[in-house]
């Protein structure tokens, strides 16, 4: 699941970044630099969202960026792709157990053509629930 949110950037007097994600309550962070602000706004929202959808809650929509009004006239906002999957990969530590039943000739099949069961469900329930997923 790829997500697109709007973040406000805010250029310090020592030349690094404060970063805030508007859209995500208390999702801030800073960046030595604005490469580095990016990166580290990347990862702070993928963090906040990844959490969020583990407790099971719902995601709050991303903002219009026009929408957005900046707290200090140093800043600016721009829009960052959060890869949820990709992140998810690398550091979700949440994972729930699901038992279930498909017949034995389709298992049989599936196991043949080194079919990963999980993966195939999450890309199956992502494809299903599209329609309540954030959409950016």
């Amino acid at each position: 699941m790829k997500l697109v949110y709007p973040v406000c950037f805010y250029l310090e007097e020592d030349g690094s970044y404060s970063v805030d994600v508007p859209d995500l309550l208390g999702c801030v962070t800073q960046g030595g630099n604005l490469a580095n602000a990016i990166e580290m706004a990347i990862d702070a929202a993928s963090g906040w969202i990844l959490s969020t959808l583990e407790d099971g809650e719902e995601l709050p929509k991303p903002s219009k960026i026009e929408d957005i009004k900046l707290e200090y006239e140093n800043g600016m906002v721009n829009y960052v792709m959060l890869d949820i999957d990709s992140y998810a990969e690398k550091h979700g530590d949440k994972a729930i157990r699901k038992n279930l039943t498909i017949p034995a000739w389709l298992n049989t099949i599936a196991e043949k053509h080194n079919v990963n069961f999980s993966h195939v469900l999450q890309n199956a329930l992502q494809a299903e629930l599209k329609a309540y997923l954030p959409q950016a």
